[in-house]
């Protein structure tokens, strides 16, 4: 393609200059790309703009002239130029790929691995992209960003197209939004989930946290819109948006209602508009998440009762209250929890299932704080450990650049006047260790926090770190035979 296919503001001179790649870091720059100056959080790309000429960059993106001997594009905002760029060398692939947004602040994942389920099981090969994985016609990558860079999230979808796939379901970030990587995408669906406290280390407050999420909905204009009118934010967006399809569990206002809610360890039954709905996802939470991928495959054009048999078949997701089973007869569960919205509803759920043996067993929380993160939320946290775990084990998250005891002084702040018994282990793997030798026959056992990750942020180290694999360790340490999830 030409620079001046791409960019109305090309230089005539070299208009017909070809492109072969775009990119926003220079190391990535070869031959043939298109090297946009975006100015970051930390650092302006303008000043790595000669490094990306010698590495053969055969256009500069910019914002003011440069003194370089090699064609300008002058915009505004080189960032915002980017997706429509991006697009239009891959082809404009949404044009073609029937493509999902899911936004929220928790539950994108599940709602995102559900809604992909549902779709495959009615024959509409779909891909995925998210905080876990990204599936790309039907091969597995690593994720990453939960949303991509434009220049690498329209590439994404091209693929998918050229491998076969018919559609793509996507976590959309606020990040996302906000920085513009989701612009240019055709969406044939949004999903709204919820809005709670996360992410004020990158947005100033929350009112600007929901405008980013709200510009999912505000670009999904004439296709379904499923909006979960139980949050605040989600009535809001209701409201914004009348044309919506509204869920909830308790408004009676939402056009789907899920009731005869019930929901144990292995899995949840509801109800909707009469017809009886199972998923072997546990907790009220997640019967919303199922709730709103099954409206959202309906909206698509799936049958109902095919929608609803393999609702009943989608798995579980990865460090999404994901089990770890050793025959110890006590159940271990592995979330990815790390809000306090997020952390409420997964001791809830562990309530349920605790609450459901005989006799009840208590629920045993071990939990931390992300370093470098909203501080703000870690002793609203602590908190929520205190007044609703029975027993609370305070631990290290990915710390960063933040002295671990430092981040759990934070935490324990909140846990003034604590119904549960508190302790603090910065160590990850010795408090795993200490939460397992303190549970006892019908117990529940939360790790919450890191969920699927693989490692531990420590300084400017990743370490290598599973929850899963470390609670499978901890059991065999005490003497159970480790058998898998």
């Amino acid at each position: 393609m030409r620079l001046g296919d791409l960019f109305d503001r090309a230089p005539a001179a070299a208009a017909d200059v070809p492109v072969a790649a775009l990119a926003y870091d220079d190391r990535r720059v070869t031959p043939g790309t298109v090297y946009f100056c975006v100015r970051g959080l930390r650092h302006d790309g303008h000043a790595f703009a000669a490094s990306a000429v010698e590495r053969g960059a055969v256009a500069l993106v910019v914002d003011h002239d440069l003194d370089l001997d090699v064609p300008q594009v002058r915009v505004d905002d080189v960032r915002a130029a980017m997706a429509p760029a991006a697009a239009a060398l891959a082809g404009d692939p949404t044009a073609r790929l029937r493509t999902v947004g899911v936004t929220g602040t928790n539950g994108k994942t599940t709602t995102a691995f559900v809604l992909r389920g549902l779709l495959e099981a009615a024959g509409h090969r779909t891909g995925l992209l998210g905080t876990v994985t990204q599936i790309v016609a039907g091969e597995a990558r690593d994720a990453g960003r939960t949303t991509p860079e434009a220049v690498d999230l329209q590439p994404a979808f091209a693929a998918m197209l050229d491998g076969g796939d018919d559609g793509c379901v996507m976590e959309v970030s606020s990040h996302a939004l906000a920085l513009g990587r989701a612009d240019a995408i055709h969406w044939a669906a949004a999903i709204f989930t919820n809005l709670t406290r996360d992410h004020l280390d990158f947005h100033p407050d929350m009112e600007d946290y929901f405008r980013a999420k709200a510009r999912l909905l505000d670009a999904a204009r004439d296709v379904p819109r499923i909006v979960d009118v139980d949050d605040s934010y989600g009535a809001r967006l209701a409201r914004e948006h009348p044309d919506a399809l509204t869920v909830a569990l308790d408004s009676p206002d939402a056009r789907f209602r899920a009731v005869d809610v019930r929901t144990g360890l292995h899995g949840s039954t509801f109800v909707v508009d009469g017809r009886t709905l199972g998923t072997p996802l546990t907790g009220r939470y997640n019967v919303r998440n199922a709730l709103q991928a099954y409206v959202c495959a309906v909206a698509l054009g799936v049958g109902e009762a095919d929608a609803a048999a393999a609702l009943a078949q989608v798995g579980r997701v990865p460090g999404r209250l994901e089990p770890v089973a050793a025959g110890q007869p006590f159940a271990v569960l592995v979330d990815y929890a790390h809000t306090p919205d997020s952390l409420r509803n997964v001791v809830a759920a562990a309530r349920g299932v605790a609450a459901a043996q005989d006799p009840p067993g208590r629920v045993l929380l071990l939990f931390g704080c992300g370093g470098d993160r909203d501080r703000g939320k870690r002793p609203r946290m602590g908190e929520i450990a205190a007044r609703d775990a029975d027993v609370a084990v305070l631990t290290s998250d990915n710390p960063r650049s933040e002295p671990p005891e430092a981040i759990l002084d934070e935490v324990e702040a909140g846990m003034v006047g604590a119904v549960a018994d508190v302790e603090r282990i910065a160590d990850r793997a010795d408090a795993i260790d200490r939460i397992i030798a303190l549970a006892r026959p019908g117990d529940v056992v939360v790790l919450a926090g890191k969920g699927h990750e693989q490692g531990q942020i420590v300084g400017d180290r990743t370490i290598p770190f599973d929850d899963v694999d470390e609670a499978r360790r901890a059991l065999a340490a005490a003497g159970w035979e480790a058998t898998g999830a």
